[in-house]
């Protein structure tokens, strides 16, 4: 499995700090030895380590983000049914620039906003930061047998507490 970590501040004009982003990665370093990324925007920080399973290309680095760049997110799981999506997705007019079940979500995302939880299959925590208008998705609920810790605080949530 992956390591995802991620910053929000409710205050809009607090930047999250790339450093603590940094820290997350290098506690994180044991759950993804192939790649490292993090991406901060304002009050929004996302920090990701991958373990490569499914698209072995650069194209799965993490933070992953949309076409325009409005939509960013990390991810920790395994959608078993992303393929079918994916080919749905393409049918609707969506360009897919790598093999990933991640960009799967980004995309189903576009389309239908936290609804798109409601076509997910498989094991799915993640924090999903979009830089719209300021605004953040979070769902920090567990679901299959992946847990993410989060809080109503300011503080880091993360794949895994310490």
């Amino acid at each position: 499995m992956c390591g995802i970590g991620g910053k929000l501040y409710f205050d809009s004009a607090r930047p999250v700090e790339r450093e603590i982003l940094e820290r997350m990665n290098a506690i994180l370093a044991h759950r993804g030895p192939d790649d490292a990324g993090i991406f901060c925007d304002g009050p929004v920080g996302l920090a990701h380590r991958r373990l490569s399973i499914i698209d072995l290309s650069a194209a799965g680095h993490q933070p992953m983000a949309n076409e325009d760049g409005t939509i960013w997110i990390v991810f920790n799981g395994e959608i078993y049914n992303f393929q079918s999506l994916r080919a749905d997705l393409v049918r609707g007019g969506h360009q897919f620039r790598s093999n990933t079940d991640t960009e799967v979500i980004l995309h189903l995302y576009e389309d239908h906003g936290a609804d798109c939880l409601r076509f997910l299959r498989g094991m799915l925590p993640w924090p999903s930061g979009t830089a719209i208008a300021g605004s953040s998705f979070l769902p920090g609920i567990a679901w299959g047998r992946s847990r993410s810790a989060t809080s109503k605080t300011p503080r880091p949530c993360a794949s895994r507490r310490r």
